[in-house]
This record gives structure tokens, C-alpha cells and sequence, in this order.
């Protein structure tokens, strides 16, 4: 075996967040430049390197899953396990015959020196059943792992990590144990690589990380809105958009700040979870049902008509007929524009794991499916409220639908939208441009059509 990646097939599968969509493009950048060539996972490869997640039981098993698939692949690969169920497993990962090599988070950045010294090792002495291991303590770094995008991932958009780790500790979460504490990056870095990116073409940054609402505050307070004002001045860049956020940061100041802004997307997902107050204080939430609708006022106030979205977790411990219905009462009143619905289950290790009156699986999928139903509707209502206004769309990608080829774009809102491939010339609906269009009906559930 040679003892570094130069030449050799690697192929990368990722899991999980947009923080590992990230990271994984960090890591297939540093492979790329050090002469590694990358293949799809469904390809024979020398190695193969899965970023993992640990969000829920089913995460892990999907991960494991994948790690044996590409065992199976290629017996005589490498196989390297990354990330988030790393620091949470590390004894499973260890026993598991199928991983050759972990890397824990904070050591991504070093993904190419890790294989290189792994195998030089493995050459020397043709061991196989050499494992390895190259893992932090990641609950006591204060360190911002170093890593920098130089190369647009896609053609259009690409996410910007800006921080790491959370502090929060709701109760279903194993996220802190597998990120570790707030870690923020320096401004001026993040700044650089997105105006690097926009030389290369690209025209939409989404800023992401475990709880960005936080950044800054290790270093003594929060400034995401800061940042956000100073990457809306980079000459080039059409649209910010942000990822999750914490609902007590949209104070009235804050969101006067960000309607200020002409290139920030007036989309917003705020972490509500649930609607009601009681659930809210079992799972440690910080915020109260009230101030979480306060947010969005705010938000409507300045923006007229924005895109709010949320994610919300049914069935957890506890959860009575009463809360269930105080939650359905809160969603109906709030109108989100797409809700992300979860089942609750179990995390080993989390506080809520050794909760009493554990819910049945028939309670959580009926609660799940009324929910779904509800966003199902309003979804299609604030879509149909675009339909023959004129709308700029930031196109992507071509799909094909029915058997006809569109090219499908978003607007600022996050509205998706289409127009067939042979007319997209007449509505400049070129991949990673911006042009202003009409819809006038739904192609499908959830894609307006020119």
C-alpha cells in the first residue's frame, strides 16, 4: 500500500447538517489539491470517508449503515468515520471491525495529513487489522477548527460555517456532547473567504453553524447581526440568507437591523419545537411561546410578508392531549410557511431519555400526521400567494418532472420555481443567474410555473 492519497479513488458520503454539507466540501477541496481523486460512494474506491451524524438513533444507524456499505464495497479499502457519531460512540466505533480509521470534529481540517500518516503506518507494517484514531477531547477545546472554502461547491450557493458547538443543552439533545461549546470564527476570515467565493461566481451565501445565534458570544457578546451587515457591503454578493435561528435573538432592534439590510432573504427559520410553554421548560428551551410569536411580529412588521419557518418535535415525554392541542392552536395562529415535523425518540444520554410517561409510537404518528397536514395547507396557501406577481429567482439546476425538463430556481423567500428548459432562454433562467419572472400556476405541490 503507498503511503499517501495521491492518485488514490476516494469516495465521501455525507450525513446530517448543513454544517457537515460544509465541512465535507472543506474536506473533498483538501483531497482534490493533495492529489486524491474523488469517485461517487456507489463506486470501488481505496477510501472511503463518511461524514456522520448523531442527531437521533436513527442518524446513528444510518451512519453505521453506510460504513458497512462501504466495507462491503471494497473489503480492502480504507473506511474512515467522521464527526458527530464519532464523539458520541467512539467505544462502538472502536469495536467495529468494518471502520479502519475515526476522526472526531475539530479534526477535519487535517483530514489529508490523518490518511497520510495513516497510511504510511499501514504500509510499514502491513498489519491488517491496524485501526487508528485521531480524536479530540471536543467538550474542552475553546479552539474554531480552521477551514476555509477556495472553491464554489455549486454553481450558485454555498454555505459559510461561522461558528461551532452549543451551549443550550435542551434536554433531547446529544448535539453539545458531540460539538462541544460555543467556538466562534474570526470576522475578518469569514469575510475573505466569501469574497473569494464571489470571484468564483457565486451569488448566494447561507450561514450556517450548530446555533449561530450565539456568535460572539465567547467573545464576550452576540454578533451575527454585525456580521450580517458587513457581508450585505461585499460587492458581487446577491442574497445572504441565514440558517437556524434562536427565537430570542429577533428583538425589535434586531429585526429593524436586518430589514436595513437589501441583501439579506427575507426567510427565516426560528427553532419554536413546541408551542407550548409547559414542553418548552421540560426540554430546557429558553423562550416562552410569546416570545417566539413576538419575534415573528417583529419580523412581519419589517418585512411585510416573510417566509418563517420552524421545525417541531411531537410526542415528547409527557406531552399531554392538552399541550398537543395548545401546540396545534399555536401553529394554525403563527400561518409558518413550511414546518420540518419530528417524531420524538429517545437519545441515549439526554435527560429526556429517563423521562417518565414515554409516549406510544401510534400517539406520536397521529400527532405527527395532524401537523402535517396543518403546514401541508399553509404551505400551499403562502406559495399561491406569489402566483402572477413578479418574482426574482436566483436559478440553479435543471430537473426533470413528468418527463419534461425544467430549470428550477428559488426566489428570496425560498419559493421554488420552474419554467421548461425550452423556454428558459425568453425568462433569462440561466444556472446562476438572477431574472425577474411571473408565475402563474402550480406545477406541483410544492414548485410555482412561468
Amino acid at each position: 500500500m503507498q503511503k499517501n492519497i495521491r492518485n488514490l479513488k476516494i469516495a465521501l458520503h455525507n450525513l446530517g447538517c448543513k454544517v457537515n454539507n460544509y465541512e465535507m466540501d472543506v474536506m473533498a477541496q483538501k483531497i482534490k489539491e493533495a492529489g486524491g481523486i474523488i469517485v461517487p460512494f456507489g463506486e470501488k474506491a481505496d477510501i472511503y470517508i463518511i461524514n456522520t451524524c448523531t442527531v437521533t438513533n436513527i442518524a446513528d444507524r444510518k451512519s453505521r449503515q453506510m460504513l458497512h456499505k462501504a466495507k462491503k464495497e471494497n473489503p480492502d479499502s480504507v473506511v474512515v468515520a467522521v464527526g458527530c457519531y464519532v464523539e458520541t460512540g467512539i467505544e462502538g466505533v472502536k469495536k467495529d471491525e468494518c471502520i479502519d480509521l475515526a476522526v472526531g470534529n475539530n479534526k477535519k481540517s487535517e483530514i489529508v495529513e490523518i490518511l497520510d500518516e495513516f497510511l504510511e503506518i499501514k504500509n510499514e507494517t502491513d498489519d491488517k487489522t491496524l485501526g487508528g484514531t485521531s480524536i479530540i477531547d471536543i467538550n474542552k477545546t475553546s479552539e474554531y477548527e480552521d477551514m476555509t472554502l477556495s472553491e464554489l461547491p455549486g454553481r450558485t450557493r454555498a454555505y459559510i460555517k461561522i461558528q461551532d458547538g452549543c451551549n443550550q443543552f435542551c434536554t433531547y439533545c446529544v448535539i453539545p456532547y458531540a460539538r462541544g461549546r460555543i467556538r466562534s470564527r474570526d470576522m475578518e476570515e469569514i469575510l475573505s473567504e466569501i469574497k473569494g467565493l464571489v470571484q468564483k461566481g457565486c451569488k448566494e451565501v447561507v450561514l450556517t453553524g450548530i446555533h449561530i445565534s450565539s456568535y460572539g458570544v465567547d467573545k464576550g457578546q452576540s454578533a451575527v447581526i454585525d456580521l450580517v451587515e458587513k457581508i450585505n457591503d461585499i460587492e458581487g454578493l446577491e442574497r445572504v440568507r441565514l440558517s437556524s435561528l434562536e427565537p430570542r435573538i429577533i428583538t425589535k432592534e434586531n429585526a429593524k437591523r436586518l430589514g436595513a439590510l437589501n441583501k439579506l432573504c427575507p426567510h427565516f427559520h426560528l427553532s419554536l419545537q413546541s408551542g407550548s410553554d409547559s414542553v418548552l421548560k421540560r426540554m430546557n428551551r429558553h423562550y416562552t411561546a410569546a416570545d417566539f410569536k413576538n419575534g415573528v411580529e417583529y419580523l412581519r412588521e419589517v418585512f411585510g410578508d416573510p417566509a418563517i419557518t420552524t421545525d417541531i418535535i411531537v410526542g415528547f415525554p409527557g406531552e399531554t392531549e392538552e399541550e398537543f392541542e395548545e401546540c396545534r392552536k399555536f401553529v394554525e395562529d403563527i400561518n409558518f410557511y413550511e414546518i420540518h415535523v419530528f417524531k420524538y425518540s429517545p437519545r441515549k444520554g439526554t435527560v429526556a431519555a429517563g423521562m417518565k410517561e414515554q409516549l406510544t409510537d401510534r400517539q406520536k404518528s397521529e400527532r405527527s400526521d395532524v401537523l402535517l397536514d396543518l403546514t401541508k395547507a399553509q404551505s400551499k396557501s403562502y406559495r399561491e400567494g406569489f402566483i402572477g406577481k413578479e418574482l426574482s429567482v436566483l436559478w440553479e439546476d435543471t430537473e426533470e418532472i413528468n418527463k419534461i425538463t425544467y430549470v428550477i430556481g428559488h426566489t428570496d423567500r425560498y419559493v421554488r420555481v420552474a419554467v421548461p428548459e425550452s423556454e428558459a432562454n425568453a425568462y433569462g433562467a440561466i444556472s446562476g443567474e438572477i431574472s425577474k419572472v411571473i408565475p402563474r400556476r402550480f406545477l406541483n405541490t410544492d414548485t410555482l410555473l412561468i
